[in-house]
């Protein structure tokens, strides 16, 4: 195992880290925070999330925020969406450049409340989200599996189960004539540790090896920086992450966000991993998010590099 050259650093912050707060973030403030990380150089930024406005109140103004951002040159912006309306909705909104996701979870329990369906039935709609996605004009990208280490309603989950699940998903795709260039493994609440991280990108790279493995961590135990490390020295080549380390998720109690991008991009610096992406601007925008959010974010770098616009 080897450090990659590159890593691509999938920015979630506009919508995993305002999602949970409690006070309703006014939408010109997300714009611009959108605006400053486009500048960073970060290659994705996932802006909005098309979800019902009464489970999500925070990500209502989805639509606006997708017409009006401003778009920056290279930059890929994407939005989440969990079911078919969801998508829909994004396509309808125009300017995105959405892949085709599927999403699963190794907790039933998780699934159930984040997506109310079970490991079963979203397998069994596979066919119905290939026909959606042939509809729009795309194929399918990636699959990405949550509560890939663990989960607060069903405890430690084992490597035997998400093997299991990512089995299933494939054998239904292959019957389609398709299998995913992309499998990411999200630690959703947290549970996941360097030895694990190791272990389950190792096996789910053995098993499907036409696979690209990427990593979703949050930081909920204080492993987050630690998954990553171990991640990237298993050749991780694409990991998510939130400007400040901004997020969670309504449906985890207690979830703690992303590991932060500009502390990611900064330990890739120092290991000699390009990331393209500014640090100066990053801990700009992370800076920028905290006067929005009004309290201290996790991140660490952005509190000590040099403020430079």
């Amino acid at each position: 195992m080897s450090f990659p050259e590159k890593v691509y650093l999938r920015e979630l912050g506009p919508r995993e880290g305002f999602q949970t707060l409690p006070q309703v973030i006014p939408t010109a403030a997300k714009l611009e925070l959108i605006r400053l990380l486009g500048l960073s150089g970060v290659p994705e930024i996932e802006i909005a999330s098309f979800v019902r406005p009464d489970k999500v109140p925070q990500m209502a103004d989805a639509e606006t925020i997708v017409k009006d951002f401003v778009a920056q040159p290279g930059v890929k912006y994407t939005a989440l969406y969990l079911n078919a309306h969801g998508f829909e909705r994004a396509e309808g909104a125009g300017r995105l450049s959405n892949d085709g996701w599927l999403y699963v979870a190794a907790s039933d329990t998780f699934l159930k409340r984040n997506n109310n369906s079970t490991v079963a039935e979203m397998v069994a709609k596979i066919p119905e989200w290939l026909d959606l996605f042939k509809r729009f004009g795309k194929a399918l990208h990636g699959v990405m599996i949550s509560t890939a280490f663990g989960c607060n309603y069903e405890g430690v989950i084992s490597q035997t189960r998400v093997l299991d699940i990512l089995g299933m998903v494939q054998a239904q795709l292959q019957a389609h004539g398709c299998s995913p260039a992309e499998i990411s493994l999200a630690d959703t609440m947290g549970w996941g540790t360097p030895p694990k991280v190791k272990t389950l990108v190792s096996a789910v790279r053995e098993r499907f090896p036409a696979s690209e493995v990427s990593l979703h961590l949050h930081d909920t135990r204080g492993t987050g920086m630690a998954n990553v490390y171990a991640g990237l020295e298993a050749g991780v080549r694409i990991i998510d992450c939130s400007v400040g380390g901004m997020g969670g998720c309504p449906f985890a109690k207690g979830a703690a966000g992303n590991v932060p991008t500009e502390d990611v991009a900064f330990m890739c610096q120092e290991l000699g991993i390009q990331t393209g992406v500014s640090l100066q601007k990053l801990c700009a925008a992370a800076r920028y998010a905290e006067s929005v959010v009004g309290a201290p974010l996790p991140g660490k770098l952005y509190k000590t590099i040099d403020r430079v616009p």
